[in-house]
């Protein structure tokens, strides 16, 4: 755990970030790991919803690097949102197995969109809150917290209540 934690450091430490949709710190809670969570007793669904925050979070970074590096072709955003989320099936493909819930959709999966649609929600209701009051946020990283927030009661509300 300590190599892991090593390496992980040294990475965002040594790397230039092209964009900051979201903080490197953020993003490394966001992303921790099926097997961490299950020792520390947590529901699966509940680590979908974070794991579908992450996805979003690493498909905004694709989107502003392609943004950098000016390529730009058709439906771009969209490819590289949905090679974000099939990234899924990579991770954790050898630790579940499929249960399908609602409509056969994986219950992991379906937890993850959601996971990332209330991603997207914080980040257009911080948006909108900071126009409101004059392009300022009302208060440090808020940006952070209202995801943070949003993101934990989903994931409370998905391991108390389940489909």
């Amino acid at each position: 755990m300590k190599k892991l934690l090593a390496i992980l450091f040294g990475t965002f430490a040594t790397t230039n970030v092209f964009a900051n949709p979201a903080c490197a710190v953020c993003t490394v809670a966001i992303g921790a790991t099926l097997t961490i969570s299950r020792r520390l007793g947590v529901c699966d669904n509940a680590v979908a919803v974070w794991l579908g925050a992450f996805l979003v979070i690493l498909g905004y970074w694709a989107i502003k690097w392609f943004d950098k590096k000016n390529w730009h072709f058709f439906g771009r955003d969209a490819i590289l949102m949905l090679l974000s989320f099939s990234m899924i099936g990579a991770l954790y493909i050898k630790h579940l197995v499929y249960t399908p819930c609602f409509f056969g959709i994986d219950a992991f999966l379906l937890w993850a969109i959601v996971g990332g649609i209330v991603y997207i929600i914080s980040q257009k209701l911080y948006e909108y809150m900071k126009i409101r009051n004059n392009n300022h946020a009302h208060f440090p990283f808020e940006k952070v917290v209202m995801a943070l927030v949003m993101l934990f009661i989903v994931s409370f509300l998905v391991s108390k209540y389940t489909i």
